[in-house]
């Protein structure tokens, strides 16, 4: 006699469904930017060119900038929070964000004399050109500054951050930071796993990171 297995049946399988990631915003919603000279003397200064030569959205995205409109002024962030749990976030864009890139770390910090110990000293380091061997994301609650880009030919941009601004520089993009001539900015930053805060500054375009975004951004793809 043969023996026969009856299979049983668990029902149809649960998937999880895949949603759609947030889309970037559309470009009239990305922050102002413009082209700066090499040499400036007040960098808080907004430094544009004789005549004003305005940096397209574009020219940010040929490089990896990416960027996102968040809800300005909605909710409330602690002045300082080393860190801050990112799945704290009330804000539901902040929230998809936060999962389909997978931030797992955060801090808010405030930039300004009352809140931010050697402020000018601090203000001076963040100002020199530099890189970072991971991404960096900024996510601005309020206030305003400047972040200085290197576009692929090298040229400085200066893009206008304030409220409501998302915006994430690739590893190995050189830039720099600085507040504008209000001198307050409060802002999120966000991290993949635990944050290491070292910047590495120019030149060090033997850096491996420096390396991997010159190859992926800088030289011409070669056709198959």
């Amino acid at each position: 006699m043969t023996e026969v297995t009856a299979k049983v049946s668990a029902g149809p399988e649960t998937k999880k469904q895949k949603t759609e990631p947030l889309p970037e915003s559309p470009d009239e919603e990305w922050p102002d930017a413009w082209f700066i000279p090499d040499k400036i003397e007040d960098p808080k200064a907004q430094n544009r060119l004789e005549p004003n030569e305005p940096a397209s959205v574009s020219i940010l995205k040929e490089i990896g900038i990416a960027y996102w409109k968040m809800t300005a002024g909605k909710y409330t962030y602690p002045v300082k929070a080393v860190p801050w749990d990112p799945s704290d976030a009330v804000d539901p864009r902040l929230k998809k964000l936060r999962d389909d890139r997978g931030y797992s770390y955060a801090d808010i910090i405030t930039i300004h004399r009352d809140h931010l110990p050697n402020y000018d000293k601090l203000i001076a380091n963040f100002f020199e050109e530099h890189i970072h061997d991971a991404e960096e994301i900024r996510h601005i609650i309020s206030g305003s500054g400047f972040f200085d880009i290197r576009d692929k030919k090298n040229r400085w941009v200066r893009v206008h951050v304030k409220a409501g601004d998302l915006m994430t520089l690739p590893e190995g993009l050189y830039h720099r930071f600085t507040a504008d001539e209000d001198d307050y900015i409060h802002a999120m930053r966000l991290f993949i796993g635990q944050p290491i805060w070292t910047p590495f500054n120019r030149p060090c375009d033997e850096h491996p990171s420096r390396i991997k975004f010159v190859q992926e951004y800088i030289e011409e793809k070669k056709d198959e």
